[in-house]
Parts: structure tokens; sequence; C-alpha cells
């Protein structure tokens, strides 16, 4: 990546956290609430000696509640999908980003980063928000499944996104190293997204 790329990228990233950004959090999932930027995080080198630096911060804030979210939702499709083939799929991506979690948790723990959701009630590009999972409980059968599928569909390819911009402009290897795998995946989800009729959006 060029050094030109690599510094679009980071200000992406950078400008997700600034102009987002919440309170510190743990009830999940979110509701509505307005708070000042969250600060930068420590300045002190992490366990894997590379320094946490604003980008790689951003990213794994932002990844973190995303895949949250996605559970979240992801969650109501054993009881709420209309189709099996779509209830299998959901049970394999849940499955997936839950494994992603048990990466991303210890990740933001190893940077001194609480495992809070700084974006709560701010409408990300691809995060399941709190209004979608109370849209999400009104719905079943195919109704659900369309709206799901949807759903996911923009959760894959902001997060892949996100996460193709943290591999040119992060710092930190192991958060690199994550957001190539998660780049990876989602190339795989987003082929297999189950195809429906009238369409997924």
């Amino acid at each position: 990546m060029t050094k030109a790329a690599r510094s679009t990228a980071a200000l992406i990233l950078l400008l997700l956290a600034a102009g987002c950004a919440g309170p510190a959090h743990t009830e999940r999932p979110p509701a509505p609430a307005s708070a000042p930027p969250v600060s930068a995080p420590p300045a002190s080198a992490p366990a894997s000696g590379a320094p946490a630096d604003p980008t790689d911060a951003a990213w794994v804030q932002l990844m973190t509640p995303m895949n949250e979210q996605a559970v979240a939702l992801l969650s109501l499709a054993a009881e709420r999908c209309g189709d099996a083939g779509v209830r299998h799929w959901a049970a394999g991506l849940l499955a997936s980003q839950n494994d992603e979690l048990s990466r991303l948790r210890p990740l933001l723990a190893r940077m001194g980063l609480p495992d809070t959701n700084v974006h709560e009630g701010h409408n990300m590009p691809g995060m399941v928000t709190a209004d979608d999972l109370a849209q999400a409980r009104t719905v079943k059968g195919a109704a659900f499944d369309r709206f799901l599928v949807a759903q996911m569909k923009d959760h894959l390819h902001q997060s892949a996104e996100v996460s193709r911009s943290e591999t040119g402009a992060g710092t930190r290897p192991d958060a690199k190293r994550l957001a190539a795998d998660l780049v990876t995946a989602r190339r795989t989800e987003l082929a297999r997204l189950p195809a429906l009729p009238g369409g997924s959006g």
C-alpha cells in the first residue's frame, strides 16, 4: 500500500473513532446515548511489544461491537428463521462471529482498552443497531430471513472494508494479523450468503 493510501486508510479509521465514539458502557445491545470522544489509548507498549496507536485502537474498538451486535441478531435466527437453509447458515456465521470475539476481546485487553462499546448509540455503517434488533423481533419466517441476510451482508461488507484498512494502516502485528484473518473470512462468508426469493435487501 502506498503512503498516500495508508494515510487515507488511517484517516478513515480515526474519523470513525473520533466522530462517533461514546461513553464506555457494559450493557448490550446499546441504547441511544451521547458523550465526548473516546480518549486516546495508553502510551505504554502492550504485551506484544508494539505500541497501540490510534488506528489499531480505532479498529478493534469498532470491530468488537460490530461483531457483538451481529451476534445479537444472529442469535434470533434459531427461533425466527423460516427457511432451514438460512437457519443453518446463520448458526455457522454466529459461531464464526463468536470465535472472532474470542480474539478481539483479548486484543482489547493487551492494548489496555476496556471491553466496552465506545460506539454505543451511534449508527455506524455495518453495525446492527438497537432499532434493527427491535425490528427483527417483530418479524418471523421469510420476512425475518430477508431482513437477516440484508443486515449481515452489510455487516460483512463494512467490516471487511474497515479490516482491510487496518491491514495497511495499522502498526501492531497482532492487530494486523487478526484484521487480515477477518478480511479472508469475510470473503468466504459473503460467498455463502443465502439466495432468497425476491432478493435479500
